[in-house]
């Protein structure tokens, strides 16, 4: 995961600039064009977030079922100006990205993600087409609001939605739109009771450990009036999920939270001890809304 005290600013001209820069590993400052430039340096720092690494490449490669239900949130912008700056929250490796920039062909489509490994893979698939960076929600600072955002799968990785939402009618323009879809209350609920199992019996420290937030849809509408959002419109559905590889799906797309706590030489038993107790279809529930910011 990437770390960082800075803040990145994004003009609607491209321009790129930082503060308050710290010495640490460098990476790179995308350039105006969405490429790769000169590399300035970032300070790590104890993150509210839960620190995950993410096996990017297996991802990329079993995310059927998250694509499925990106495009029919992209969906939901049908109608919105082809010039329009539109905020890609969780971009992952890009792939919902992509699509995001045949419905803004004169706009511009920026991404950020808290995973370095996703950063990397989504720089290599959008090159210039789109300024991608590694950077938390809830550090996620603009130096000009957009006209939309849009997230897929990923919100319920963040472990403060008061603070979340707040942050997101931040970077909205007035009248500006959100439209997001990720995991909602009573998700892989079937899938969590066997990890809850397998956790017991065998690594005792995770006990109690949950790296999400399934948030129902009365309490999202709350949140997102709180932070400044109204037309809020929040809904649950039930998607029952056939990944084609499971071993691979569960392993990436749910245990990688749960796999960084665990010592190395463990981490392979509980991953195949959870993956034997698994039946399809998995039983998913998403969280959709929507709102505009006032």
């Amino acid at each position: 995961m990437c770390r960082s005290t800075e803040r990145r600013y994004i003009s609607r001209s491209g321009r790129t600039t930082k503060r308050a820069p710290a010495p640490s590993r460098p990476i790179y400052r995308t350039s105006a064009k969405g490429g790769q430039g000169e590399a300035f340096k970032e300070a790590p720092v104890a993150w509210s977030v839960v620190s995950t690494s993410w096996d990017a490449r297996t991802y990329d490669r079993t995310s059927e079922p998250q694509q499925a239900w990106a495009s029919e949130v992209l969906a939901r912008l049908e109608g919105i100006a082809p010039d329009a700056i539109v905020l890609d929250v969780g971009c992952g490796t890009g792939r919902v990205t992509e699509a995001l920039l045949e419905l803004v062909p004169g706009g511009r489509v920026l991404a950020v993600d808290a995973s370095a490994d996703m950063v990397r893979l989504a720089r290599a698939r959008l090159g210039e087409r789109a300024q991608v960076f590694c950077q938390d929600a809830l550090d996620l600072d603009l130096d000009e609001p957009v006209d939309a955002i849009v997230s897929t799968a990923a919100l319920h990785w963040v472990p403060d939605h008061d603070r979340l939402w707040a942050r997101l009618a931040q970077a909205l323009r007035p009248g500006g739109v959100l439209e997001i879809q990720c995991g909602g209350e009573g998700n892989i609920e079937g899938v969590r009771k066997i990890i809850d199992g397998v956790v017991r019996d065998s690594a005792p420290e995770l006990v109690g450990f949950s790296p999400w937030v399934f948030a129902g849809p009365g309490e999202t509408e709350s949140r997102l009036q709180a932070a400044g959002f109204t037309a809020t419109r929040c809904w649950l559905e039930e998607r029952p999920t056939y990944p084609q590889d499971v071993d691979a799906f569960v392993r990436t797309s749910i245990l990688a939270a749960h796999l960084e706590r665990l010592p190395e030489q463990r981490r392979e038993p509980f991953a195949a001890a959870v993956v034997a107790g698994v039946r399809l279809p998995l039983d998913y529930v998403r969280l959709n809304g929507s709102a505009v910011r006032a």
